[in-house]
This record gives C-alpha cells, sequence and structure tokens, in this order.
C-alpha cells in the first residue's frame, strides 16, 4: 500500500491543475482530467522521470448514462485508459471525460501510446467516441453499413436491422428486426416433498 500511496502522492504533485483529481481508491490510483488536458496528462504520466509509463495497456470507453441503476449527474461518456510503468512496476488509471454528450469527442493518443490505434477504433465503433488527429479513424468490429453505436445504453439489444440470405435474390439482405421482444421468466423445478 505505501508504493501506492507514494504514486498517489507524486502524481498529484506532477500534474497538479491538469489533472481533475487524482483518486486513491482500492489500492489503485486513478487520474481524472479535462479533454482539453488529457494529451499533456498523458505526455507527462509517458514521459516524467518519476512516473514513466511506458505502455499503454488498455483503453476502453464507457457510457454513464446510468450507473449503479441510477440517473447519472455528470458527462455522460468517458475514455478510460490503463498505463504501465515497467521500470518502475506500477499501474496507474486515466479517465477522461467528453465535453459534449451528444458529441463525444477528445483527442487520440496514438502519438503518444501506438497501442491506442485499435483501442480508440473500438471506443469509436461501440460507443460513437471521435479521437481528433487519429489516423484511420473507422469501424472495427460492426458493418461498414451499421446504424448507431451497440454499446451506448440507450442501443436497443436487438438493433434496428438484421441480415440474412435471400434465396430469391443470391445475396445478403438488410431488414427491419422480426425478433419480437420479450420477457423470459425461468421455469422452476421442484421435487417432490421438496422441503417437507
Amino acid at each position: 500500500m505505501a508504493n501506492v500511496k507514494t504514486l498517489h502522492e507524486t502524481a498529484t504533485r506532477i500534474l497538479g491543475d491538469k489533472a481533475s483529481k487524482v483518486i486513491l481508491a482500492l489500492n489503485e490510483v486513478t487520474v481524472e482530467c479535462a479533454a482539453k488536458d488529457y494529451s499533456e496528462v498523458m505526455n507527462i504520466l509517458r514521459d516524467h522521470e518519476e512516473l514513466y509509463f511506458e505502455q499503454l495497456v488498455d483503453l476502453c470507453g464507457v457510457d454513464y448514462s446510468t450507473y449503479k441503476n441510477e440517473v447519472w449527474e455528470g458527462k455522460r461518456f468517458a475514455v478510460v485508459s490503463q498505463l504501465l510503468s515497467i521500470k518502475n512496476n506500477q499501474r496507474i488509471r486515466v479517465r477522461v471525460w467528453a465535453a459534449d454528450d451528444d458529441f463525444p469527442v477528445v483527442d487520440s493518443v496514438v502519438e503518444i501510446y501506438n497501442s491506442a490505434d485499435w483501442y480508440e477504433r473500438e471506443a469509436f465503433d461501440l460507443f460513437g467516441i471521435l479521437f481528433n488527429n487519429h489516423p484511420d479513424l473507422r469501424r472495427i468490429l460492426t458493418d461498414y453499413g451499421f446504424v448507431g453505436h451497440p454499446f451506448r445504453k440507450d442501443f436497443p439489444i436487438s438493433g434496428y436491422v438484421e441480415m440474412r440470405y435471400d434465396e430469391a435474390e443470391k445475396r445478403v439482405i438488410y431488414q427491419p428486426v422480426t425478433i419480437e421482444p420479450r420477457e423470459i421468466t425461468p421455469r422452476i423445478v421442484r421435487e417432490e416433498n421438496y422441503g417437507g
């Protein structure tokens, strides 16, 4: 725990007002920053001799529109990165909030951590978060004609369209979803003389 406390103090001191918060919870350090400071924070975390987080291990989008089954009061979209310092044997999390819920945009960190390339494309595809200055921002998991972003909490579980092979036309066609929404109630089977 002393190592994590030292990291928390060091990150707080070095990042200063570039970090909106540096949180120590559950034996982990999380740096939160505004979108305007994101690139600078990531550069400092990578290059500062006391921190030296030389590897981006993961990056993902998050939709906070509902959190813990409650209405969320803050910004809706965030990008969360996990960084590793091999030199110092430490990890740190960075969370940046997109300023606009209707059009979420943050800077790309591909120039800082080239491993962010595919992760940022995934966050764009699944959450609709745009990354300024990304070298090749396009869908990575959904089809080219896909409409929407399936990991957003307001996206319907069954989607908007489905595709199938049409035997008459001899090609794949798209059509509105034909799945009827239904509620599944589990069947309970009890043995005779159960509990008695």
